[in-house]
């Protein structure tokens, strides 16, 4: 028996996607609720931060709790790695207690030791190349108000970081055109465009690259932002912010969108930075729910990875000894 771990975007398959955002707008209506006490009855998830978190921690805690577990928060300085304990020691001695992790850090190559080393399923909840939770998230608050996905536009204007990757790998899977608009030197990772266009070619989608924000934004359905100074990054917050400045989603950018498109932003914003008080309030601004969103897709994720655990397994069992992904 494997499991079932969420790393990427990339790795899953529309019907899987379809599945999640079936599951969710499921549990958004009330129709899917979980048999008491909950698919997670009994089972401890673990969430190791290493990166401050607002909305990815506590929608993935109350998610926990709603689906019958026991969400057992672990900030990166309480436990033993920031002593020289390595990650393949730490996963295996939390497999022994736990039933899952949710790892929030800074290196995509870490979070892959997690997989590998943890015999029970991990989730990515962010890494510096990946967000793939907050996208799905984003797919969803999007076919909820569009009613569909296929042959829209949505325009990303600003660093090309985690989340534009993670975007541009769900546009490319579910037939959602995307156009990336950031300043020279701060596009998204080639490789992970190469990739994302040969699946966009698959699916009708298109995936483009661009230095001019207007272009990007020209006949939109969604316009998305995202904080110039991600994580880690505070260093170069006077330089970042002096050259992304003609990047703000304003007035005038958003009358390029077509009439009534969306406006998005994963939050923490800045306003008056990548976007204006004025558009964040706006009635196209869908922001607060996309961030209310990411509770009924949280479930969907953890009832996605879990399905693979047969119920009665639990942490230490034989069967689940030196498995791995």
């Amino acid at each position: 028996m494997g499991k079932r771990d969420f790393l990427s975007i990339s790795q899953l398959s529309r019907e899987e996607i379809d599945r999640i955002l079936s599951r969710s707008a499921e549990y958004v209506s009330g129709s899917r609720v979980p048999a008491s006490p909950g698919i997670l009855a009994g089972r401890g998830i673990g969430l190791i931060f290493e990166k401050s978190s607002t909305r990815t921690r506590v929608s993935f805690e109350m998610a926990i709790y709603q689906l019958g577990g026991y969400p057992i928060f672990l900030a990166a300085e309480d436990i033993q790695l920031k002593r020289g304990e390595s990650i393949p020691d730490t996963a295996r001695v939390l497999s022994g207690y736990l039933s899952g992790l949710v790892i929030r850090t800074f290196e995509q190559e870490s979070l892959g030791a997690w997989a590998q080393y943890a015999s029970i399923p991990v989730i990515n909840g962010l890494t510096d190349l990946h967000h793939p939770c907050q996208a799905l998230a984003d797919l969803f608050t999007i076919d909820q108000m569009r009613h569909g996905l296929t042959g829209l536009k949505l325009a990303y204007i600003g660093d090309g970081n985690n989340v534009a990757h993670s975007l541009i790998e769900a546009g490319a899977k579910m037939g959602l055109d995307v156009a990336v608009a950031c300043p020279k030197g701060f596009e998204p990772d080639p490789l992970i465009v190469a990739a994302a266009e040969q699946e966009a070619r698959k699916n009708g989608a298109r995936i483009r690259v661009l230095s001019d924000p207007k272009e990007a934004a020209e006949k939109a359905d969604v316009l998305y932002t995202d904080v110039w100074v991600s994580m880690g990054r505070e260093k170069e917050s006077v330089s970042r912010r002096k050259l992304f400045a003609p990047y703000q989603i304003n007035a005038d950018l958003l009358s390029r969108a077509r009439p009534g498109a969306l406006v998005m932003h994963c939050l923490p914003a800045h306003r008056g930075e990548e976007i204006t008080g004025e558009v964040l309030e706006s009635p196209q601004s869908v922001v607060f729910e996309q961030a209310k969103n990411r509770l009924p897709v949280q479930k969907a994720i953890l009832e996605w990875v879990m399905e693979e655990m047969a119920p009665d397994v639990r942490p230490g069992d034989h069967r689940w000894a030196g498995t791995s992904q």
